[in-house]
């Protein structure tokens, strides 16, 4: 490989990184000599105890009962971690209780709350207490219908200090959304707010509220936050947020649990029926996510951690978890279009933000409009950049380290909600290359496999985890023995993990991702990546997104790009002769579109993937099954009874 890096460490970064001190921890104690991150890794995915116990010790877990066992036998799924092991993740989250901020809580960039971890401890302690006294016990769920706001993290610390499991979900969802989310798991106590806001527009949720307390009968009292300070008439017992801190506690009791206990219960896309609820537990999650923000993400104590998310997507409960290490996290609520793209950047700068997380949709949705952050802003606190949702474009790459900042590790990051973390990430001690995600995870044996125990290096296959780790899910809820678990992951392949994705293990030890592999394309045989054209077309300035799909075509498969141009440009013959050269250069003559066609809209999950299953589903007019799953359900109409594709 004759890449240039885009971004190389200095000795001085590579001296002070946690990921250094671990390997330097794993060299005495094991009596190693490991010398860079790819000696690690091989020697985590052979020695997974090893690894893990250290891991354990590293990060300061804080346990009851200490484990007999780190692992146990090595199956998929069914592998015992940690075994005797108790524990508290939230108890872990709030191990600092002194006047640190903890939280900044920034509200459509004009408005902002602080918690420091003192005061979060005593937050924490009332409603923990208050949860206790309506009944809540280990077991129990808990359900947020809430905006990314300080109330939602307490409540979820105060939740699961209990034992309870905590599940939430995003203001913007639907009645429908919700109930397909929270009538599955019965929940005891809902906290949900009176509205929020998104712009500079405010919007009720009482509507919704009155609806969902009807419609789940195990919710036995509302948490009611005032977001809106609107009057209400909802039904049963609501007790107001400020009520629920009306007490004397000042302690936080911590239940210990067992180290798969459950923690959350999160949910798959939806977009193909009811959504599965994946539950995951306090240990694999807490483990998990301290390997990630501590060795991959170098989070620090005096670092500040913000990620773009909602409390409907799994980067929310990845992002509480920097907690772990003592940081401050940034919590954003609203629009980052508003007023236009430059607010997020704008509040990175003002809060000297280190750690900035956004996805590709952003940052291209930048690029397109000229935003450019280093004209104005030092952004000289910001160390990392992340990226997640979807594949992130060498021309993305390229725009970050040109106007955003040059001496800044841009790490990809790629994973999901089945397990509430990531296959693969950064690695603050090697090299950025444009268009690959850095390394495989550490612990993670992640392969690409061409078939059955065939893996192979500079090749695309399908990506699979082939040895356990913790946070594989405990288990979905109400799944009689296992059956739509197994189906989900190991019925390809027997005892090892399958995830879904279509990706390129490279000798450098980076993976390159191509879309999901049951999205994969098929023209005559050939499998191609739908990311592969995304980063094409994308690229092209009339171009602001698009969707590509195969359709059955004369015994076989041709393929099909619908894009969503620039306010003011048409699809005339001479654009789509632009799309295809761009594409057949880019690519490969078996990547370009038989058929180009504009649509307003590309339709996406609340968590902002692009849904092609659905696209091609209506296209060759099958039912959609759950279009509340979707942000933008009304997209979906474009692409029914299209006489060009007829």
């Amino acid at each position: 490989m004759t890449e240039v890096a885009l971004w190389t460490p200095s000795a001085d970064q590579i001296q002070a990184a946690n990921l250094t001190r671990f390997i330097q921890a794993a060299n005495v104690r094991f009596g190693l000599s490991l010398q860079n991150y790819d000696d690690l890794w091989r020697w985590s995915v052979t020695e997974l105890a090893d690894f893990w116990a250290l891991l354990w010790d590293f990060a300061k877990i804080r346990g009851h009962q200490p484990f007999t066992q780190v692992i146990g036998a090595q199956a998929m799924p069914g592998t015992q971690w940690f075994t005797g092991s108790t524990l508290n993740y939230a108890e872990n989250l709030m191990s600092r209780s002194d006047d640190h901020l903890a939280l900044i809580e920034v509200e459509q960039a004009d408005h902002e709350r602080t918690l420091t971890y003192a005061e979060l401890h005593q937050q924490v302690a009332k409603v923990a207490y208050t949860l206790r006294g309506l009944g809540v016990v280990e077991g129990d769920r808990v359900a947020a219908f809430m905006p990314n706001r300080i109330e939602a993290v307490v409540g979820m610390l105060a939740a699961t200090s209990i034992g309870a499991i905590w599940s939430s979900c995003s203001p913007d969802f639907g009645a429908k959304g919700v109930l397909d989310r929270f009538g599955q798991i019965a929940p005891k106590v809902l906290i949900a707010c009176d509205g929020y806001r998104y712009g500079r527009k405010s919007f009720s949720s009482l509507d919704r509220l009155t609806d969902v307390l009807a419609k789940i009968g195990s919710i036995e009292h509302l948490l009611l936050v005032p977001v809106l300070n609107m009057p209400h008439g909802l039904p049963g017992s609501v007790i107001h947020w400020q009520e629920a801190l009306d007490n004397d506690a000042t302690e936080v009791a911590f239940t210990p649990v067992a180290f798969d206990h459950p923690l959350y219960i999160m949910y798959s896309s939806g977009t193909t029926g009811v959504p599965k609820c994946i539950v995951h537990g306090h240990g694999g999650t807490l483990l998990q996510h301290a390997k990630e923000h501590l060795l991959h993400g170098d989070l620090r104590p005096d670092d500040r951690l913000f990620y773009f998310t909602t409390c409907g997507w799994m980067m929310w409960n990845w992002l509480v978890s920097g907690l772990m290490a003592g940081s401050t996290l940034v919590l954003f609520d609203g629009s980052p279009g508003a007023p236009d793209l430059n607010v997020l950047w704008q509040m990175a700068d003002r809060l000297q933000l280190t750690h900035f997380g956004t996805s590709p949709k952003f940052l291209s949705s930048c690029a397109k409009a000229g935003v450019h952050p280093n004209a104005s802003l030092p952004l000289s606190a910001l160390r990392v950049v992340f990226s997640t949702g979807a594949p992130l474009s060498a021309d993305l790459f390229h725009w970050v380290y040109d106007h955003v900042k040059t001496d800044v590790q841009l790490a990809s990051i790629c994973g999901g909600t089945d397990i509430i973390s990531c296959f693969m990430g950064g690695s603050c001690i090697d090299p950025v290359y444009a268009g690959e995600i850095q390394k495989r995870g550490l612990a993670m044996k992640v392969e690409a496999w061409r078939d059955a125990n065939d893996p192979v290096i500079g090749e695309k296959g399908e990506l699979v985890c082939a040895a356990p780790f913790p946070s594989m899910p405990v288990q979905f809820w109400n799944d009689a023995n296992d059956a739509k678990y197994h189906k989900a992951y190991f019925a390809h392949y027997p005892g090892v993990w399958r995830h879904g994705d279509f990706v390129e293990v490279t000798e450098r030890g980076g993976v390159r991702v191509f879309g999901r592999s049951d999205a994969t394309l098929n023209p005559g045989g050939i499998r191609i990546g739908t990311a592969e054209i995304y980063r094409v077309v994308e690229g092209l300035t009339e171009v602001v997104d698009s969707v590509v799909i195969g359709q059955r075509w004369r015994d076989d498969t041709r393929v099909v790009l619908f894009v969503v141009l620039r306010e003011g440009t048409a699809l005339d013959e001479a654009l789509v002769g632009v799309i295809k050269r761009a594409v057949r250069s880019g690519c490969t003559p078996r990547h370009v579109p038989a058929v180009v066609l504009q649509v307003p809209d590309i339709p996406r999950t609340i968590s902002g993937k692009k849904v092609e299953i659905a696209v091609t589903r209506m296209v060759q007019n099958e039912p959609v099954a759950n279009r509340d799953a979707l942000i933008n359900p009304q997209a979906l109409d474009a692409f029914l009874d299209l006489e060009a594709l007829s």
